[in-house]
């Protein structure tokens, strides 16, 4: 236990205009969990792809388990025992739980596949982990909680003893992490090394041993956790104290802007009801699963309404897609952003004009160069996108870069109605800064903001009003700063309270 396991020195690593890594270290011991911490950019999803063998360094020493490696394929740091959980689950979702487990090292009698024989050694993982999801079970027909704990068994089914875990709580909810974190301590007790990347700083008291930093491609510091302040750790990060995480701005509540009346889509969006108003930012509350996301959809036009209406400025609206809510002025910044918010094998340039191009052509239908370079230009330099140049594709950015990006394309259009579901998941706390400094901005413009966040402190800090749903429905509205979490949540389970309430 505690030996020594990994030892990365001197790292380096350059892409075409940018060094993603310079002279950077890393150390894992058995039987800890270590975080490893920096913004988004900071490299470390590249120090990770050169340990996992998915990409090749440029200079620097590797040892694993005490031997020396020169760079890996991902087959070669798999046989050594090194597994990448990532946060975009990897998985064939048509295919069942152990075959899942099993790809590409299929477990066979001659040249048939010995089914079975797979089936039983995942339950054996499974039990091990004391997880209980049948191997038979097709993984499409998970929730996205239990597909993370077969990626977890997926990895511990090749023999791997170190694990890269990337983002695993993004998207669970707060009894699913709890889950999550009993299996970590569990593998942690066993003496596994985990190196663990989570913009959630305040996971990392329940779980972590020691934290790394990076910054700028760069080795910072490590240290014990418990030695260490949130606030040290933090600057370390950005290179400065941040001394506002939830910055709000003060406006005048100005005339409507948006209403939204008696809107039904689906089973999760049930008479729903709300205004919005120009000098203040709406947030949406309420467990995973209570509709706020499939509220903003329906709204933009990406699911089908069944009955409701919709008034913009006083003046009713119809939206039978996005393209008429992007007309109208109502835009969305997904939750999704790499699947539904952004092309991310395109360019930036070409991310941002996209959706504009109404703007952008003459009477001839040709793009003017003119007034795209300088609607990019504006993009990237209001919201201080980090990017060599808006040539760059967009899914060579970071997290945050790229929800900047989302943004960037709607306020090129002067909207009305920003939309933004879950927009500060998975980017670093300096990013999200930035993020909630643009939403007072549009606060102080008179644009109406509404956003969805699952979690608690954003929305009462971040918020001036709090909407919660429940089970697809409108179950209060609070003031936030008259309101307390135990409220929020009293109004988020209130007819999950109701059901428990006449079982008994």
């Amino acid at each position: 236990m505690n030996e020594t396991i990994v030892s990365m020195k001197g790292i380096c690593k350059s892409f075409p205009g940018v060094k993603a890594l310079d002279n950077v270290q890393l150390e894992l011991r058995s039987g800890e969990v270590l975080a490893l911490l920096g913004e988004n950019g900071a490299g470390k999803s590249t120090l990770m792809k050169i340990l996992s063998g998915v990409y090749t360094r440029d200079a620097g020493t590797m040892e694993i388990f005490g031997q020396q490696y020169g760079d890996l394929t991902p087959k070669q740091a798999q046989e050594i025992g090194v597994a990448i959980i990532h946060q975009e689950l990897n998985m064939c979702r048509h295919l069942s739980v152990a075959e899942n487990m099993f790809l590409g090292r299929e477990e066979r009698r001659g040249i048939v596949l010995s089914n079975r024989k797979m089936e039983q050694e995942a339950k054996r993982v499974l039990d091990e982990l004391k997880i209980d999801i049948d191997p038979h079970q097709v993984v499409g027909d998970l929730p996205v909680s239990k597909q993370q704990m077969v990626e977890i068994a997926k990895a511990l089914s090749t023999k791997a003893r170190i694990l890269i875990m990337d983002e695993p709580t993004s998207a669970l909810t707060s009894k699913e992490i709890d889950e999550l974190f009993r299996i970590i301590r569990q593998l942690k007790a066993n003496g596994y090394g985990i190196i663990y990347i989570s913009h959630r700083l305040e996971e990392l008291q329940h779980i972590v041993d020691r934290v790394s930093i990076m910054r700028d491609g760069q080795y910072i510091t490590s240290m014990n956790f418990q030695d260490a302040t949130m606030d040290e750790i933090i600057a370390h990060m950005v290179g400065r104290e941040i001394k506002e995480k939830f910055p709000r701005v003060t406006c005048p509540k100005g005339k409507k802007i948006f209403e939204v009346k008696n809107l039904n889509a689906g089973r999760m969006v049930r008479d729903v009801s709300f205004d919005l108003y120009e000098g203040e930012i709406v947030g949406f509350a309420g467990l995973m699963g209570a509709g706020r996301t499939e509220t903003t959809r329906a709204i933009f036009g990406v699911d089908p309404k069944e009955s409701g209406e919709l008034i913009l400025d006083g003046q009713a609206v119809t939206i039978q897609k996005p393209r008429d809510a992007i007309r109208a002025g109502i835009v969305l910044a997904p939750e999704d952003r790499k699947k539904d918010g952004l092309c991310t094998k395109l360019s930036i340039r070409h991310n941002i004009a996209l959706p504009n191009l109404d703007l952008l052509c003459g009477p001839l239908g040709v793009v003017s160069r003119q007034k795209e370079d300088a609607m990019c230009q504006q993009a990237v330099e209001n919201l201080k996108i980090k990017t060599p140049g808006v040539d760059i594709d967009a899914g060579n950015l970071s997290g945050g870069n790229q929800q900047k990006v989302v943004v960037g394309k709607w306020l090129a259009r002067n909207s009305r109605v920003v939309i933004f579901d879950e927009p500060t998941r998975g980017i670093d706390v300096a990013a999200k800064v930035e993020i909630y400094n643009l939403m007072n901005q549009l606060k102080e413009q008179g644009i109406a903001v509404m956003f969805v966040s699952s979690e608690m402190p954003e929305v009462m800090g971040i918020a001036d009003r709090i909407i919660v749903m429940c089970d697809g429905r409108i179950t209060g509205e609070v003031m936030a700063r008259e309101t307390t979490q135990n409220e929020i949540l009293t109004l988020a389970t209130k007819f999950e309270t109701k059901v428990a309430s006449a079982a008994q």
